[in-house]
């Protein structure tokens, strides 16, 4: 008979209580590049509309409102579904939901290449990419949060952020030199067939969570959030990250447009860096921008770091879209600057989240971070749009109002970790001063 000293026996009292730990370094490191690769094959097709809308709007004759529904209409699929998917994640082995998800990518890339021509078609595939979305980005999550813990598990949440990022910022430029070559709808084939590729890892490369080794709550009704409710600490992580993926919508949404506007009326000076060319390095920028965050979180304080980059964004954001009454390359180096320090706190915010969570709520935390987050995500781009009508059309004013409402939005970011103060997470320096009750 085992006992309490014998390592076999710990290891079995632990498995009873949490889902499947990865205790090595080299499982580590191999779970967290399949999943990585993974999402970088899944989301490489999520901003292809984003960097082909001076394209697709012309094409189509939409006017900054509509372009701006489309746009919306990914984060709204993707708010209305997350809660529902990635709650079950603590039930189901989230390797199904996420399988599942990105086959609804494939579906509806697929169907934007070869089908859609106009307004509605275009809302009904962005909405399904949205729910595709919302089973693919938190449950990927989820896998890596599941089979990690402690400094490793903060790491494993800042890489999976990168991977999405440099997905993200691939999808700008190729498809941009798609469009340019063979056509926009071949942009979006591309994305199916990426898609494609994370699906057959996420069947055949990413192993399954050991049967009766699931943390769920099984007593507890799945859409029920009061106990996340209750944990202030994760709460003003999730609130913060409303606000800052309002802010990241607004501007990876639009900024291709808005450099494009800039460039036509600055003509030449878009000749060396194409609006699609400083969204890539945008984005490649702001994916090592949140790293470098969330170690710099670990190191010197999150609270800290979190505020240090919204105080940056309101001042670049109150600023951004009149630059293009100036010069495309001033605008351009604001986009890449107001990038980074958007993109600084963001892997900052979603570990706190995860480190927040009581681990037979993890998922539920996660469902309603990224509820709130992307619901934030629906209406940032939207309102870049309204605004820009409600200014008269595209004019350095309509652009300087529409970025500005943003800055005015992150003042809610700062409040939430100034009045909440959420706790340092488990690998933080000083998180052991720092650890007290996250409940209200």
């Amino acid at each position: 008979m085992s006992c309490p000293h014998d390592p076999m026996f710990r290891w079995q009292s632990l498995s009873e209580k949490r889902s499947y730990i990865v205790t090595t370094t080299v499982s580590a490191g191999r779970m967290i590049a399949m999943v990585c690769t993974a999402q970088v094959l899944a989301q490489i097709g999520t901003y292809t509309l984003a960097a082909l809308l001076p394209v697709i709007m012309q094409a189509w004759s939409l006017s900054n409102s509509e372009a701006g529904w489309i746009m919306s209409m990914f984060y709204a699929g993707y708010t209305v579904s997350v809660p529902v998917l990635v709650s079950l994640t603590d039930r189901i082995d989230p390797r199904r939901v996420y399988c599942c998800g990105v086959a609804m990518l494939v579906c509806s890339h697929l169907v934007f290449a070869l089908v859609a021509d106009q307004f509605w078609w275009a809302i009904a595939c962005r909405t399904a990419a949205g729910i595709g979305w919302a089973g693919t980005y938190m449950p990927g999550l989820k896998i890596l949060s599941d089979a990690l813990e402690g400094r490793p598990q903060s790491r494993g949440v800042s890489w999976h952020a990168a991977s999405v990022g440099v997905s993200g910022a691939l999808s700008f430029f190729v498809s941009g030199v798609l469009a340019t070559w063979i056509g926009w709808r071949w942009a979006f084939g591309f994305g199916a067939m990426c898609a494609g590729g994370a699906l057959l890892i996420g069947l055949l490369g990413i192993p399954k969570r050991p049967a009766g080794k699931t943390a769920a709550p099984s007593q507890r009704a799945l859409l029920d959030f009061r106990p996340v409710f209750r944990n202030r600490s994760a709460m003003a992580y999730a609130l913060s990250y409303a606000v800052h993926t309002w802010e990241m919508n607004a501007l990876r949404g639009w900024a291709v447009t808005f450099l494009t506007f800039t460039a036509l009326s600055y003509k030449g000076q878009a000749t060396l860096i194409a609006p699609t060319t400083v969204a890539t390095v945008m984005g490649l920028l702001g994916t090592w921008s949140s790293v470098f965050g969330n170690e710099m979180s670990i190191r010197f304080g999150r609270q800290r770091l979190i505020l240090t980059a919204m105080v940056g964004c309101i001042i670049v954001g109150s600023v951004i879209g009149f630059s293009s009454a100036i010069s495309y390359y001033l605008a351009a180096g604001l986009v890449i600057l107001y990038g980074l320090l958007i993109w600084l706190d963001s892997s900052s915010l979603t570990a706190g989240t995860v480190g927040s969570a009581e681990p037979e709520h993890r998922g539920a935390t996660l469902a309603v971070h990224s509820t709130l987050g992307f619901g934030g995500g629906f209406v940032g781009p939207l309102m870049m749009g309204w605004i820009l009508d409600l200014a008269g059309g595209q004019s350095a004013l309509g652009w300087g109002l529409a970025y500005a409402h943003v800055a005015v939005i992150m003042l809610i970011g700062v409040f939430a970790i100034t009045v909440l103060r959420p706790k340092a997470i488990a690998g933080d320096q000083g998180a052991a001063e720092a650890s007290q009750p996250s409940g209200a």
